[in-house]
Formats: C-alpha cells, sequence, structure tokens
C-alpha cells in the first residue's frame, strides 16, 4: 500500500492528537457493550464513558462495529415488544 499525501497528513494528525489516556481498540472493544447498552437506555453513555466516546468518535472501524451492535440490540428491544407496539413503530 502506498500512503498518498492525504493519508499521510491524516496519520500525523491523528498521532499528534493522541493522548496517553486513550483507549486501544481492544480497550474500546472491552466496554464498547456497556456503553450501547446506556446509550440506548439514554443514561448518558458519553458522559459515564468519555473515554469510549472519544475512541468511537476518532476510529472508523470500532465506530462501524458499534453501530452494527446497535442496529443488533435495537432490533432484539422491537422483538421483545408486543405485536401491537412493533407494529405501530414501523409507522
Amino acid at each position: 500500500m502506498t500512503l498518498t499525501p492525504d493519508m499521510l497528513r491524516m496519520l500525523v494528525a491523528r498521532a499528534l492528537a493522541s493522548r496517553a489516556d486513550e483507549l486501544s481498540c481492544s480497550e474500546c472493544d472491552a466496554q464498547v457493550d456497556r456503553f450501547a447498552e446506556m446509550a440506548l437506555a439514554g443514561l448518558g453513555a458519553a458522559e459515564a464513558l468519555p473515554l469510549v466516546e472519544e475512541h468511537l468518535s476518532g476510529c472508523p472501524v470500532c465506530r462501524e462495529e458499534f453501530e452494527a451492535l446497535m442496529d443488533v440490540l435495537r432490533d432484539a428491544a422491537r422483538a421483545e415488544q408486543p405485536w401491537w407496539r412493533r407494529l405501530l413503530s414501523r409507522e
């Protein structure tokens, strides 16, 4: 893979913006399920787990996995609702 000037600028910018206390992808992955459940419950996940929020905002791979998890959790929550409520929520 050849680095383009834009890719190199992005890498340098991310390296300069990094902090000692930021999470790695594996550390984020270990906490993302709790973050997602809090977010779905409206419990202020970003305030409770700011390092996870920060990682998700800067890592497209982890963000994509988080969005997929949110979709699965939303679908599971809908499946637990009575049939008539699921019907109404489609409108």
